[in-house]
């Protein structure tokens, strides 16, 4: 039963060896994981200088706020991704293997699935919104905003593409829908929240008006971020399996990777493991 939860889930215990989420098509182990620490120095450097704006410009309670926009709650989404990514990858670049997934419950394996699912749907979600819905013209005359800006809702998506095109995942599993949509609804639930403890709505298509005479424009808003997480889901999942047609599903494997040279060492590992799931299947019963 555990396993089938699993591989609903796309963390099939079969494709272990594969190490899809610390190895590239067309980097080395050790140059994606480059890739995915300067990514997160970016990330988190940016945080911390808008922090460091807002203190510094009598606007610290902004600080405190900003955990109740979707925008800057993704953002970190994206730093501690590329974060814990970073580590798996440099940990399977000097051993060959999955050191802390594989002394981990399986339940982690699925977690770093949606994970990932979420930081190559969400941003571009954020991106569309923010710049269809909520800029307003003309662009940003102080260069610190317009920085701020473009590196939140801007190259959040880049950061995300780079996630969908380098690596070599496999596409999302559909149980990854779901998912994606019960975070979006646990949002809108941390944004009313919001208001009724701080006073202000995050963002101005969710405030249903006085006596709520703007509510239906309210849940046509909602049903419109609804159809485009689907989109967005449906648009990332091609993306990686046009990716994964292109390349042939080449993977660089690190050094010490025991499949690292050819496919008769990825057949001889899956009877391996196979033989021994059955041994221990058998076992149980």
């Amino acid at each position: 039963m555990t396993i089938s939860w699993a591989r609903l889930f796309g963390a099939d215990p079969s494709l272990d060896n594969l190490h899809r989420f610390e190895t590239s098509w067309l980097l080395s182990p050790m140059a994606l994981a480059g890739v995915r620490a300067l990514t997160t120095l970016y990330i988190f450097t940016t945080i911390f200088t808008i922090w460091g704006w807002y203190g510094s410009h009598d606007d610290s309670s902004a600080i405190g706020q900003s955990f109740s926009y979707f925008t800057w709650l993704t953002y970190w989404g994206l730093g501690f991704y590329h974060l814990t990514a970073t580590i798996h990858t440099v940990l399977y670049a000097r051993t060959g293997r999955s050191v802390l997934l594989d002394r981990w419950p399986r339940v982690f394996r699925v977690l770093h699935v949606l994970f990932y699912a979420t930081i190559t749907t969400f941003p571009f979600l954020v991106t569309i919104v923010f710049w269809a819905i909520l800029f307003k013209a003309p662009f940003y005359k102080e260069t610190f905003p317009g920085w701020s800006n473009i590196s939140q809702h801007g190259l959040n998506s880049l950061h995300a593409l780079v996630e969908i095109i380098l690596p070599a995942t496999a596409p999302h599993p559909w149980m990854a829908i779901p998912v994606l949509v019960l975070l979006l609804l646990f949002y809108v639930c941390v944004a009313y929240i919001t208001h009724a403890t701080s006073g202000f709505y995050t963002y101005s298509f969710l405030d249903p008006g006085v006596d709520g005479h703007k509510s239906g424009l309210v849940t046509g808003y909602c049903f419109g971020i609804l159809v485009a997480i689907l989109i967005l889901f449906l648009v990332s999942w091609g993306l990686i399996r046009l990716r994964v047609y292109l390349t042939g599903d080449r993977i660089k494997r690190a050094a010490r990777d025991p499949l690292r040279h050819g496919p008769g060492d990825f057949d001889n590992a899956t009877r391996l493991r196979d033989a021994s799931m059955e041994m221990k299947q058998a076992s149980a019963v």
